[in-house]
């Protein structure tokens, strides 16, 4: 991959996300309860601590657990629960070993349409329905992988012209644009939530 990213808003750690699929597929997964720069920096700091440039399916995967654990705690911290996403993350690439041994880009070299990168996508330890249609438009929209079919799999993410998520980032502007959308998403749904009002509780007395 030769494509220019801006997620984690650092050349270096930027940089790794563009040349390495591992590295970004490892950024996806930490892009949860944190900032977004916060998760994707996280790749570069896990391979430098490693003593690498790069990342290591097999190597992540063989690491002792706890050691690995301790490697992500390190302050700075990689994730808010580093003990848990490091568990995660060696999860993510025991399955790239077990599935593609150890390939990171045979997870959508190989697959015929948007339909199927899809479906492989969530086959990932850690992305469910949004995370893996978020990076498929990802791959679509910044890295040009682009099977037929990928906008219509990737849904409102594959959208050109919008700022949904980390897929329509192409530097600090539409980072801000992306993260006013997120917030006028969650106060609609917070506000949709109390128009409910509290559900009533249910009745303990037994039907006649």
């Amino acid at each position: 991959m030769s494509h220019a990213l801006h997620l984690a808003q650092q050349p270096e750690a930027d940089e790794l996300l563009a040349r390495s699929p591992l590295a970004l597929l490892v950024g996806m997964l930490l892009d949860q309860q944190v900032p977004m720069e916060w998760a994707f920096t996280g790749p570069y700091t896990i391979a430098r601590r490693m003593g690498g440039e790069d990342l290591d399916a097999q190597a992540i995967a063989a690491y002792e657990p706890d050691d690995f654990a301790a490697l992500l705690s390190q302050k700075p911290a990689v994730h808010r629960y580093p003990g848990a996403m490091a568990k995660r993350v060696q999860q993510l690439c025991q399955y790239l070993v077990d599935e593609y041994d150890g390939d990171a880009a045979a997870l959508w070299e190989g697959a015929a349409d948007g339909r199927e990168l899809l479906e492989r996508l969530k086959g990932l330890p850690g992305y469910g329905d949004q995370k893996a249609k978020i990076f498929l438009a990802l791959l679509g929209k910044r890295l040009g992988v682009r099977p037929s079919g990928w906008q219509e799999a990737a849904g409102s993410y594959g959208e050109h012209g919008c700022y949904r998520s980390v897929a329509d980032i192409t530097g600090p502007e539409s980072l801000a644009q992306v993260r006013a959308h997120k917030q006028e998403a969650k106060a609609a749904a917070k506000a949709a939530k109390a128009a409910k009002g509290p559900r009533a509780p249910r009745s303990s007395r037994p039907r006649a």
